[in-house]
């Protein structure tokens, strides 16, 4: 009895330390837009948001990390250290545990390069920086293709707020955005309403499934199943 209540708790653990880290991560990247534009105001000066937006950034890394450990600690699948950091190496959910770590490892050049900033150049840590735009959706995929709670209303209110908040700060972003081409601000354009349907698309012929866990981890049911065979 008491390990099950062990294993139950850093099962719940794992899955709320995920849906906080993804709601910290939103809160990050809407505060790193106007820090890159150089916005401030009055009531909230911008040594403010940048300072609230560095110190959530390292606070995503530990929640990530506690995220990380609870997994590999439970043992429910067969997840190490490695498949953290190494993309697509396990064998539970390879596309979307490997999109996970994917996420995990821009988030830490991000970080990393924003501490060496000085000694890197701002040429250099800007364009590691904008990888964040990359980074913020494939961690939503992999937390919508892997995740636990996909189909649970709660899950769907915090992916569809944390995805508002995105939109918003995105759009904000191509607003006032000055490209030298035109055109480019078309396909940003193009791209912030395409994205998200086809996003919305998939989860709804995937992820929204009763049968996307079978498809998501073949082989963990499979064992399953033969650990279930008579001998």
């Amino acid at each position: 009895m008491t390990a099950l209540t062990q294993s139950l708790a850093l099962w719940y653990f794992t899955r709320g330390s995920g849906a906080l880290s993804l709601i910290m991560l939103t809160a990050v990247f809407a505060l790193g837009t106007p820090t890159l534009l150089s916005w401030g105001h009055r009531s909230l000066p911008r040594a403010v948001v940048l300072l609230l937006h560095r110190n959530l950034s390292l606070l995503v890394c530990v929640f990530l990390f506690l995220h990380v450990a609870s997994t590999v600690v439970d043992g429910f699948a067969p997840i190490g250290w490695l498949d953290a950091i190494v993309p697509f190496r396990s064998g539970y959910r390879p596309i979307w545990l490997g999109l996970g770590a994917v996420a995990v490892d821009l988030l830490l050049a991000v970080i990393i390069t924003s501490l060496l900033r000085v000694r890197i150049g701002y040429a250099a840590w800007r364009w590691v920086h904008m990888l964040s735009y990359a980074m913020w959706p494939i961690a939503m995929l992999h937390g919508l293709g892997t995740g636990s709670d996909t189909r649970s209303p709660w899950m769907w209110w915090v992916d569809g707020g944390c995805a508002v908040v995105v939109l918003i700060a995105v759009g904000y972003r191509v607003r006032v955005w000055q490209p030298r081409d035109p055109r480019l601000r078309t396909v940003a354009v193009g791209a912030l309403v395409a994205v998200p349907l086809l996003v919305l698309g998939w989860v709804m012929i995937g992820p929204l499934k009763a049968n996307w866990s079978r498809r998501a981890a073949p082989n963990v049911h499979a064992v399953a199943v033969t650990s279930k065979a008579p001998s």
